[in-house]
């Protein structure tokens, strides 16, 4: 009989995690409340980029992949992996609705000696401060009855370079029975696995990680910035210094950071620091140039057309609305608040997204526009601010009478091409 595993959660986390344990020979029941995530499953329609609707379909004909809204089912189970969102609250704290919802569906459907892993990105000291008090509010003991273990997520959505079994994979556990259990799951998925001393631990290694691309990113769009305004090519100053073998690690600017992780995460160690008493200068100062770079992009936008005689009636053609290429995310997406911010400057704005049929925003809806030449030849300017991979950036070069070009997508100079 096949191992039995529940993984709650079915988003950009949890179905790819739960694939991945399908392979390798798991009965997965996969719980969500999202009932449109339930019918798109059962249908064998895929809503995220890099699963395909035939592996979803292979999952449903295999009889040992199931999808459902019933906490019930965790009682069947040796494991909970727990992959739902915590974002940002309106006052940029932590949101953790999500997660101790989950906690408290789960609870009345615990039976003895089951494990219960967080992969969910939070603050250091959320699993032993909310959930194993939780546990034992409910008379639970922690490393005796139940096992609680964290493991911070580190898919990248629209990277095929890493597989998921192959990227290294950190876990923890509450007590050292906890530990043991979560290694004796997981080392039968993941390649290699790497434990760490406390839960404490692995939930900040997740912050570092991220934290660490936030200001490191901000930090290059602040280079460009000041290589903007001293007349040099930011992008072969990166490619010059990339050359280095040591010591530096490449960045590239854009028109601002978006994603679930690296815009959140550092927010949330900023939000537990300071209730420590500790400042996070670092992060607030990363933080205020992610949050003005659309804002400079579009004044760089603003500058081109007004240096071509463009201010009636301009129309822009947008390149791009997911937060990064190749995906169809627009979690946190800085090209969507570039996208605002144009349309608030009066313009006529459209967009190219084959990842994005439709968004609303503002009150109205905005359609994906398909490209043409003759398409191209309707607006005075097209902006790329989301660089996917099936856009062709041949046509647009030889049919858009003006450019700009978030992406580095045009190494060559072009005399109706302005870069970042």
């Amino acid at each position: 009989m096949k191992r039995k595993i529940v993984v709650v959660g079915l988003g950009y986390v949890g179905l790819p995690l739960a694939l991945l344990f399908h392979q390798k020979d798991y009965h997965v029941i996969g719980i969500d409340v999202d009932d449109d995530k339930l019918v798109k499953l059962r249908e064998g329609r895929s809503y995220i980029s890099d699963i395909s609707d035939d592996q979803i379909g292979w999952l449903n004909a295999s009889g040992s992949f199931e999808y459902t809204g019933d906490f019930s089912r965790v009682s069947e189970s040796e494991a909970i992996i727990i992959c739902v969102p915590t974002p940002l609250s309106e006052s940029s704290d932590p949101d953790l609705s999500y997660l101790k919802g989950a906690m408290q569906s789960i609870l009345p459907h615990l039976r003895p000696q089951q494990l219960i892993v967080v992969e969910s990105s939070t603050y250091p000291g959320t699993t032993e401060e909310e959930f194993v008090p939780l546990l034992e509010q409910h008379q639970y003991t922690v490393g005796e009855d139940v096992f609680v273990g964290y493991s911070p997520e580190r898919i990248d959505p629209g990277n095929l370079m890493y597989s998921l079994e192959n990227i290294a994979k950190v876990v923890s556990g509450a007590t050292t029975g906890c530990l043991e259990r979560i290694v004796g799951l997981y080392q039968t998925v993941f390649r290699t696995i790497v434990p760490v001393s406390s839960t404490k631990a692995a939930e900040m290694t997740k912050l570092l990680e991220n934290t660490y691309r936030f200001i490191n990113i901000s930090f290059i769009n602040e280079i460009g910035r000041l290589c903007e305004g001293m007349g040099i090519d930011v992008w072969e100053v990166i490619e010059a210094a990339a050359t280095k073998p040591y010591g530096f690690t490449s960045y590239d600017p854009g028109p601002g950071i978006g994603g679930h992780c690296i815009p959140v995460d550092p927010l949330y160690l900023k939000w537990k620091a300071n209730l420590e008493g500790l400042e996070t200068p670092f992060i607030d100062l990363a933080k205020s140039i992610n949050d003005s770079q659309p804002v400079y992009v579009m004044g760089r936008i603003k500058q081109l057309l007004a240096e071509c005689n463009r201010n009636d009636r301009v129309r822009i053609l947008q390149i791009g609305l997911a937060y990064k290429a190749n995906i169809a995310d627009l979690r946190e997406s800085p090209s969507i608040s570039l996208f605002l911010l144009m349309v608030a400057e009066g313009y006529e704005v459209d967009y190219h997204d084959p990842f994005i049929p439709s968004f609303t925003a503002g009150g109205h809806e905005y359609h994906h526009v398909p490209l043409s030449e003759e398409v191209l030849n309707e607006y005075d300017c097209v902006v790329i601010s989301t660089a996917h991979q099936s856009v062709d950036y041949e046509m647009i070069l030889r049919a858009a009478p003006l450019i700009f070009d978030t992406r580095n997508c045009y190494e060559l100079a072009y005399s109706h091409v302005a870069k970042l």
